[in-house]
């Protein structure tokens, strides 16, 4: 009797073992649900586009794209194609996806359909696209309007391609592709405007960023613009804008049209000849610590101000060169003057009137975080150029610019926490991708979410803002 019952105990804890061991319950699987949409969160990105006013602006961007439309509108083509871009797709079959989910996001065209619209997509039109944008972000920033100094991030970035594209060219990283430009509005996280330019662009091209710039200051609401224009009185200014970018910024033609036109500047310096004979100059005692965020110290790295004794022909007379040194870290690549100084040098260059230089050096740092931005924009399309033609490319850039908008739009006006700081990886993991079930009553359409998904209040509560804001 005890040798039958420990034998049946040991066979009950090895099926329990194997249990523990696996990563799933085995399921008999049956295609035949009926209501069901997978990508349920979507559909805020959708109802965001509708009530911001995007997707009617969108259909008139496109409404003389040449090309007699029956079923589908080419704007709101366009605008189901950055909802599933911001949705993680990545090549223009994905919006498949969304065309099986009908009853909630209504007539999506097919694949085919999509193509032609991007292939529609002309030199019009991509003028046209941005400022379509650029109303719904009025009506946006108006409901929830930037917090803080505005400062606006240039940076490019490069994009290897892998097989022959239009336009396609090295790069200067040994590479071959593209290398875009783009303008990030640092308090709200989102693209303002962008840019596709051949691998082999010049990154300091002034002409490409005087555009971008123009690009930029059309894409803001109109009291952002206001003394923004070249020769404009300062005192025209509401907004003082900041703007940010890296030594691939510091022409003197960008430079000096920042000043006509009253923006402020925080741009990377290289260090030239003159700068290192300025810093041979300095005495040490002029030099400051660097800060930190808060008002702390910032160990290992101080500040100095270069302009009184640099030579600075042909730049703006109230252009300032502050420099910051700090002991290297592991790795770092040090130039022959940073390794007999025994320091890592970096400058830049601003306009912005003030004694407390590391203040300026802390802000001029912040430019970093433009490096996230490029990543999430990488995320939202932009890693894959899926067009042989150089036009549809540009096509699917401006598309990618509508999905950081959306994405960032809706993180402002409907979260809060950690998701409204989340990138768009852990947007579309805990919210975009939930699942649901759909019930009509009535003429009322209603989506049950998964109650013991672990954001599903969230996403409740976030249609529920979406919907306060833009009644």
């Amino acid at each position: 009797m005890t040798v039958t019952t420990t034998a049946f105990i040991n066979q009950e804890e090895s099926s329990l073992k194997v249990h523990r061991s696996r990563s799933v319950r085995r399921a008999k699987v049956i295609p035949d649900a009926k209501n069901l949409v997978s990508h349920a969160g979507a559909a805020l990105l959708a109802e965001l586009a509708d009530r911001s006013g995007l997707t009617e602006a969108m259909s008139v961007a496109m409404e003389d794209c040449g090309i007699s439309w029956h079923t589908h509108d080419p704007g709101v083509v366009l605008t189901h194609l950055a909802i599933a871009v911001a949705d993680g797709a990545d090549c223009l079959a994905d919006i498949a996806a969304f065309k099986e989910q009908e009853d909630l996001f209504g007539p999506v065209a097919s694949v085919a359909t999509a193509w032609r619209a991007v292939h529609a997509t002309a030199s019009v039109e991509l003028r046209a696209i941005p400022l379509a944008l650029a109303q719904a972000r009025e009506r946006v920033w108006a409901s929830e309007p930037p917090v803080g100094p505005m400062i606006w991030d240039f940076d490019s970035t490069l994009l290897n391609v892998h097989s022959e594209k239009e336009d396609a060219a090295p790069t200067y990283k040994r590479g071959f592709g593209f290398n875009p430009l783009a303008v990030w509005c640092d308090n709200t996280k989102e693209p303002l405007a962008a840019m596709l330019r051949p691998g082999n662009a010049a990154p300091g091209d002034a002409d490409d960023h005087l555009e971008l710039l123009e690009q930029v200051v059309r894409a803001v609401p109109p009291e952002y613009q206001l003394g923004h224009e070249e020769d404009d009185d300062p005192a025209l200014v509401v907004h003082p804008i900041l703007v940010r970018a890296d030594s691939a910024g510091a022409s003197h033609r960008f430079v000096q049209s920042l000043t006509d036109a009253n923006f402020d500047y925080s741009i990377g310096f290289p260090i030239s000849g003159s700068v290192r004979a300025a810093l041979l100059l300095a005495q040490e005692e002029d030099w400051v610590r660097a800060s930190e965020l808060g008002g702390g110290i910032r160990d290992g790295a101080e500040v100095i101000e270069l302009t009184e004794v640099c030579e600075l022909k042909g730049w703006p007379p109230d252009m300032r060169v502050i420099c910051r040194r700090e002991h290297p870290h592991p790795g770092a690549q040090l130039s022959l003057f940073d390794i007999g100084a025994g320091w890592r040098h970096t400058c830049f260059i601003t306009n912005t009137k003030g004694k407390d230089i590391a203040t300026l050096e802390l802000r001029h740092r912040g430019h970093a975080r433009v490096e996230d931005r490029v990543r999430c924009w990488k995320a939202c399309g932009l890693a894959n150029l899926p067009f042989d033609g150089f036009c549809a490319n540009e096509a699917w850039v401006a598309v990618s610019v509508i999905a950081g908008s959306l994405l960032a739009w809706s993180q402002m006006t409907c979260f809060d926490g950690a998701l409204a700081k989340a990138e768009p990886k852990t947007i579309r993991y805990r919210v975009l991708h939930v699942a649901a079930v759909l019930a009509h009553r009535g003429r009322d359409l209603i989506m049950h979410l998964d109650e013991t998904w672990p954001w599903a209040s969230e996403l409740a509560t976030a249609f529920a803002r979406l919907r306060a804001a833009f009644p």
